[in-house]
């Protein structure tokens, strides 16, 4: 009788938190009809809207994704309030200088990945829980100001001039923060929902490669450096099918660091089946069921985007597809994961061939996203080094 009145109030206090959580979002949606709303068209309003209701269903399913929206918007919030309109405050305000000015919430983001990197390897060889969880501490906190650091450089953007204001994913520097942030929140879901951090230094690992690109972008090609777009990108289509594409790549990077992690302990498993490494990882079953789900999450959201690119290009450009060579190559990564997926599903393929595929699907990523913009020129050229 006891632990089911113990179980009824956990149930009433989880709704009372979800309740809050959806009061909060609908005030804030009204605040910003009301303060904004004669600067938003029908298709702002609408991102709003969709925007509010994923906020919703996230928080309700994952209540530390409550926690970070708060962090994200009080952090945001604070960090326009000492701006007070005056981008000069950045070199002024001891906290817009070093913590909470765009550039130093990024340099932040990039520390705390770098650390929850090794951390999470460190309490992956150490086999200590403590060391793990502190792992997703850190990438918890990386996240938080990576998106801190978009969204003040979204206001930074508009303080420049009303005719440079822009939503900050259009080009190379800004791209690769939302990758990192997208999918460590990807990840950190994956966590909890299977309840292993063991492959979280797999993941933070390949968040780490871009941020190591990302640092070297900044310092050594002043990518940070807020510029006006080129007309292409003024448009609204930018500010759905860019966020939509990158939810794809960062499922699909997940998947690959998960076939890398099911590789490696498939080939321990065969020469030691009882080493602390294998242990210390989920199973096979388990990495090869997130591997599929990884790779569906991310071939949904890269649909979604590859048909919003379509009609972002029959805007600017008069045709919904001209075989570009970023359209090119972003088929063959579309015809890349849906044959990975219909050998899944109709062959039941598994196991090492589905993760050496999900490897070989990176690179072709990779090239789709990075390669193309260096090395082949066309309507996308904008996306360059």
């Amino acid at each position: 009788m006891s632990e089911t009145i113990r179980q009824n109030q956990t149930d009433s206090q989880s709704w009372l938190a979800v309740g809050a959580w959806w009061t909060l979002l609908l005030l804030a949606t009204v605040f910003i009809l009301v303060a904004y709303g004669d600067h938003l068209d029908v298709y702002e309003v609408t991102i709003l809207f969709l925007t509010g209701f994923s906020m919703a269903w996230l928080g309700k399913v994952w209540p530390p994704f409550r926690w970070h929206a708060l962090a994200v918007a009080i952090l945001s919030l604070l960090a326009l309030q000492r701006y007070g309109g005056d981008l000069s405050m950045a070199q002024q305000d001891f906290w817009l200088n070093y913590i909470l000015a765009s550039q130093s919430a990024i340099m932040w983001m990039s520390a705390f990945y770098l650390a929850s990197t090794v951390i999470y390897f460190g309490g992956l060889i150490a086999r200590s829980d403590y060391t793990q969880k502190l792992g997703s501490r850190f990438a918890w906190i990386a996240t938080t100001m990576g998106m801190v650091g978009l969204m003040v450089r979204w206001r930074e953007s508009h303080m420049m001039g009303s005719d440079i204001g822009y939503i900050p994913v259009s080009n190379l520097y800004e791209v690769f923060i939302l990758f990192c942030v997208i999918t460590s929140l990807i990840y950190l879901f994956y966590e909890r929902r299977y309840r292993t951090r063991g492959l979280g230094g797999f993941v933070m690992l390949m968040i780490t490669a871009a941020v190591m690109f990302l640092l070297w972008y900044a310092f050594e090609r002043n990518a940070h450096e807020i510029e006006p777009l080129v007309p292409a990108l003024q448009s609204y289509w930018m500010k759905i099918h860019v966020p939509t594409n990158f939810i794809g790549y960062g499922a699909f990077a997940i998947a690959t660091m998960i076939g890398v992690a099911y590789l490696l302990v498939s080939w321990r498993a065969e020469k030691k089946p009882d080493s602390d490494f294998v242990k210390a990882m989920p199973s096979l079953a388990a990495m090869d069921d997130l591997m599929h789900k990884s790779i569906a999450l991310g071939f949904a959201f890269f649909t979604v985007a590859t048909i919003l690119g379509a009609f972002w290009a029959a805007e600017a450009w008069g045709g919904y597809w001209t075989w570009d060579p970023k359209e090119t190559w972003s088929l063959i990564l579309w015809l890349n994961y849906a044959a990975w997926l219909h050998m899944r599903f109709t062959k039941g393929w598994h196991g090492r061939p589905m993760a050496w595929w999900a490897i070989v699907g990176f690179f072709i990523m990779l090239f789709t996203f990075l390669g193309v913009n260096i090395f082949l020129s066309g309507l996308h050229s904008y996306g360059g080094l």
